[in-house]
């Protein structure tokens, strides 16, 4: 009986612990997020909005077992309950609700607008938060912040690369063939063209600072290629294809210059960002090197400062999964403008406000 209790609890579970408590004991909320990485981001994003009425606990959906990812955060909060009535039917009841929401990434839901059941869900339930971005690692290779990461890891903070213009570039080049993979997506065609063809075709390559632009131009080719590719495969999408263009650019956010923060994020995030950095990051801590070198006294000396910095001097990848920089970014923004929604409309019902709780019936039924 007790493991059937625990697989179903819910928001009107965690509403009904919280009604048992004092008066004055703030009422907890429980943050259901896809991976122990996502723990610290959705923390970040809830922390400021607690205070002396609530508070948020964030952790992973299932004590069970170690299935992650968006499908079990979503899926497994919503119980199957049997009854018999002139034969026997399903009756699926959203777990979700002001004492228990969902954390999650947009991936391409956000973008194909309800074309899925999973979309569906991410757009239009009040109680699912999630980073517009496609992921949270693209919130952390946020261009405005990357050479803060860049000075995180080397100690030196000489701006040999502009990370902002070049991710610009970069989004600019991949835009036209983005929205045909949205196209597509929102569309049973997807299988295509799929998110692996188009990672294919904006793959990096080579990248050398000497020449940051060549990169630039090989993708442009590779695009202007598959966009050639795909009007001939669609001659009669054009007039949709345009009209997605502007919706993408008008409604949803998404710009030919930050592109990049929409395409799958552990391909910008591996194939993308991470060799940008490790170029410079080598360039700056070379030129460290050498000014050590040069200001050193005598080879004792140089020996000595040359070992303390080599052993402050940070991993790449860890300080981008560090990097807090993303609250400037737009999306972020957006994802508090969210949270409080949520909060004004949630916390009233649990006090019981008679307007909450028309406002948010569609979340508990």
């Amino acid at each position: 009986m007790a493991k059937r209790l625990t697989g179903n609890i819910s928001s009107q579970y965690l509403e009904a612990a919280n009604r048992l408590r004092s008066k004055n004991a703030r009422k907890k909320i429980v943050a259901y997020v896809e991976s122990y990485d996502d723990i610290l981001f959705w923390r970040t994003v809830l922390s400021p909005y607690e205070n002396d009425k609530r508070y948020f606990e964030v952790m992973l959906p299932s004590h069970r077992t170690l299935e992650r990812g968006k499908k079990s955060v979503l899926m497994n909060l919503v119980f199957k309950e049997r009854k018999e009535e002139r034969g026997e039917r399903k009756e699926e009841r959203d777990m979700l609700g002001p004492s228990m929401i969902a954390c999650v990434d947009a991936d391409y839901d956000y973008l194909i607008k309800g074309a899925t059941e999973t979309s569906r869900k991410v757009c239009e339930s009040p109680y699912v938060l999630h980073t517009y971005a496609y992921s949270i690692e693209n919130l952390q290779c946020y261009a405005p912040s990357l050479h803060n990461v860049a000075v995180m890891v080397t100690l030196n903070d000489h701006r040999i690369f502009d990370f902002e213009e070049w991710l610009s570039l970069y989004s600019e080049a991949i835009f036209p063939l983005f929205v045909w993979s949205i196209w597509h997506y929102r569309r049973p065609i997807y299988g295509n063209f799929t998110i692996t063809d188009f990672n294919r075709t904006i793959e990096l390559g080579g990248f050398t600072l000497s020449n940051p632009l060549g990169a630039i131009q090989n993708i442009r080719n590779k695009v202007f290629k598959k966009v050639g590719w795909l009007q001939r495969q669609y001659p009669d999408a054009k007039e949709s294809y345009l009209a997605l263009k502007r919706e993408l650019l008008e409604e949803l956010g998404v710009t030919p210059q930050t592109t990049y923060l929409y395409i799958q994020g552990h391909h910008l995030f591996d194939k993308v960002v991470v060799p940008v950095m490790q170029k410079v990051c080598t360039k700056l801590v070379r030129d460290r090197e050498q000014e050590i070198r040069y200001q050193s006294r005598h080879s004792t000396q140089m020996h000595n400062e040359l070992s303390c910095y080599n052993h402050s001097t940070q991993d790449i990848v860890q300080m981008l999964k560090k990097n807090m920089g993303y609250v400037q970014c737009d999306a972020f923004r957006r994802i508090q403008q969210d949270t409080e929604r949520l909060l004004n409309v949630s916390f009233e019902k649990l006090d019981g406000s008679a307007d909450a709780e028309r406002l948010g019936s569609g979340g508990d039924e």
